[in-house]
């Protein structure tokens, strides 16, 4: 059995991390912040918000794994936005996953075969309109990623998730209907839109051990958008 921290483990893609892993049988524990947990029984569930709370107090001696789940769809037309808004995007996205890692790098470790798996977007590689701040931010990661990946090697792993649009409640806004669900999902080769589970077995498989010779890479899962013109 491994020690696994989720952060933002209530909800979407950190659920079904979260949920798959705990049925493995590993101990898994997460935390929330707006969304609270419907179902904590085989889950270690704790409140934290990522931007306020300076740290999460747990009781961790050591740490397999660390997944930074929380994240915005913040779309905006550029001459609307302020710098406001990417200060807070950054705050969350990018100072939130850089305070945890400091704070149970430690633990890490002390982990088996311990990996760090953070999230960008495909926005990143393939330019969006509308998509400056979430863009900017998740930016950040995939440099905060290569960056750390090179650091803490040969002892930690890092790497990076780069989805596109998943269904998710911080994506229903803008899949809340089903024409705006076929019209995404007509946007990809594979013409669907990807799901919590189809992003949460990269999670995995980047988790464990069979992963153990990969580190420092931004892992697109996007229905090949990023890649493929059909």
């Amino acid at each position: 059995m491994k020690t696994f921290l989720i952060i933002g483990a209530s909800s979407g893609i950190g659920k079904a991390i979260s949920t798959s892993l705990a049925k493995d049988g590993h101990r898994v524990i997460g935390t929330y912040n707006t969304t609270e947990p419907t179902d904590a029984s085989t889950i270690e569930m704790h409140k934290y918000n990522a931007t306020e709370t300076e740290n999460l107090l747990l009781d961790i001696e050591q740490l397999d794994g660390l997944v930074y789940c929380p994240g915005a769809i913040n779309l905006k037309p550029f001459a609307r936005t302020k710098p406001e808004d990417y200060i807070k995007d950054f705050d969350l996205q990018v100072v939130g996953a850089v305070k945890i890692i400091q704070q149970y790098l430690p633990q890490l470790k002390k982990g088996n075969f311990p990996s760090i798996v953070l999230f960008s977007t495909v926005a990143v590689g393939s330019g969006f309109a509308f998509h400056s701040i979430v863009s900017a931010s998740k930016g950040a990661i995939e440099g905060l990623t290569k960056s750390l990946a090179a650091e803490l090697s040969p002892t930690i792993r890092v790497n990076c998730i780069a989805p596109s649009r998943t269904n998710t409640p911080l994506a229903k806004h803008l899949l809340g209907t089903e024409e705006k669900i076929l019209a995404n999902a007509n946007r990809h080769p594979l013409k669907a839109i990807g799901t919590p589970e189809d992003i949460a077995s990269m999670a995995e498989f980047l988790l464990g051990e069979k992963s153990k010779w990969i580190t420092g890479q931004i892992i697109s899962i996007d229905g090949g958008m990023s890649t493929l013109k059909v």
